[in-house]
This record gives C-alpha cells, structure tokens and sequence, in this order.
C-alpha cells in the first residue's frame, strides 16, 4: 500500500475551489511514531503553516485522554496544524469546528455521519474515527493548534468500530474511492470548519455541533443518580438532567468526568 500525492492534489484542488480553502503542504510518510509528533517537529523547525502530515501506520498514536488509537496499515492517521488567535477559555471551539467540518462534509457524500460527544465521528452507531487536539499558547491565547484525526477507511477494527469501505460496498456506493480522495476530504473538512467558525461564531456553531450530536437524549447514570443529556455548553461541558423521587437538578460535566460508552 502506498500513498498517491498526485491524486490527493488533484481531489484537494476540487474541493479548496469549491470552498474555498488555502494551499497547504502535505507530507506523507510510510511509518512513523505519531503525526502528531511529526507535525509538531516540522513546526519547530519552522515550517509555515498550514501544514499536514499522513502516515500509513504510527507505532504510537495516541487518542484523546491518553488512549492509544490502533494504527494498522488501511487506516487514515492525519495531523493538520494551524496559525490561531483564540482565547484559552475557547479551546473546545476547536474541537466542535473539527468534528462538525469533516462529518458535514462527508455527509454531502452521501455518509451520514454523526458526533458522539465529544469528539468520535459515528457511523450507524459505531466509531468510524476519533480526533485529538493539541496545542500551543503565549500570552493567554492559543497560538498552534494541531489536529490529529484517524478514520477507519479499510483497515481491521474491533466490534464497536466500522470502516468505511465495508459501509460504501454494503450500500453499492461509490463516492470516495481512495485514501488520498479521504484525505483530500478529511483536511478540507477541518479547513473548512474552523472557516466557518470564524465565519458565524461559537454559539452558532454550537448549534450546528449539536444537530449531528448522537448524545442528546442519551440515559446516563451519575453517582448511582439516572439522568438524561440535555445538551453540551460552548465550553465543551456535557449538561445532564438528574432525576430523583420529587426533584430534578441540571449538571454540567467534563469529558474527563463522564464517559458515555458506545452501543453494544
């Protein structure tokens, strides 16, 4: 397996005329540890952004809160890395404008992807593929931001994972044949998210974030307390309703409070 850069090129000029998107330099590599990693050296070194990075198979990629994320060969490992002038207080901003850039762009092929809150790209109820955000700041403000993004494109995955093109030859589809077309897809989605971010704002975004969000509705249980998810505040933080004989209380909740689990 091996990766065209000449067909990526061509599918990503489609789509940066059509959205109209800046240039940005791709790097691809056979194997290496992380994007992630790699993306950041390039940075340090002076590189001007943006910038991305495309491995075929990482040897240490890493999700978010320190999970490791399966890297085998068929998968798609991408890091992106942009110029931002965000407030601290505005990190999960990026995080919304990601999720909701790639699923709303491979929707118009035809996938109906969704969000699992916060952060999972959803595929008839299992995980098509994760993203994780890294970045830097100076002065109270976030200066890089890295994106890292796996999406399961014909790679093996475990039961509570799909790819996505098992699901494109179920359904007889045939509107991304490539991973360099899923590549062009994918780094043109987080372009084009955070433009549109910038573009209509946070609380407008929020409200697109939430209408491709899975968790709404959801039962939960909260120190042994059943609850229900209402909705997600612009800080990122889950909003549960707690009910108990005669009494009910909205909670806010971090992603490192509550962890929703997938459908078995």
């Amino acid at each position: 397996m091996n990766f065209n850069l000449k067909i990526y090129q061509q599918e990503f000029a489609k789509l940066a005329t059509a959205y109209k998107l800046e240039s940005i330099d791709l790097y691809p590599f056979e194997i290496i540890s992380s994007t992630n990693k790699k993306i950041w050296s390039l940075i340090d070194f002076g590189n001007p952004l943006p910038i991305a990075v495309i491995s075929l198979q990482q040897t240490a990629g890493k999700g978010q809160w320190g999970r490791t994320w399966q890297s085998s060969l068929g998968g798609l490992y991408l890091s992106v890395a942009m110029n931002c002038d965000l407030f601290l207080d505005c990190s999960f901003h990026l995080t919304m404008a990601t999720a909701w850039g790639i699923a709303n762009l491979l929707r118009t092929y035809d996938i109906p992807l969704s969000i699992k809150w916060s952060n999972d790209l959803m595929l008839q109820n299992r995980k098509l593929g994760g993203i994780k955000i890294e970045t830097r700041t100076s002065h109270k403000k976030i200066k890089y931001v890295v994106i890292g993004v796996g999406i399961n494109w014909i790679n093996s995955v475990p039961e509570i994972g799909i790819n996505l093109q098992s699901y494109l030859q179920k359904k007889q589809q045939k509107s991304i044949t490539s991973l360099e077309q899923l590549t062009a897809i994918t780094i043109s989605g987080i372009l084009s998210g955070y433009q549109h971010y910038l573009a209509i704002g946070s609380q407008q975004m929020l409200a697109n974030y939430k209408k491709l969000l899975t968790s709404i509705g959801q039962e939960v249980i909260v120190n042994n307390c059943p609850g229900i998810v209402t909705g997600v505040t612009d800080k990122g933080e889950l909003k549960v309703r707690l009910q108990s004989p005669g009494a009910s209380t909205e909670i806010s909740l971090s992603p490192g409070q509550i962890s929703l689990g997938y459908p078995q």
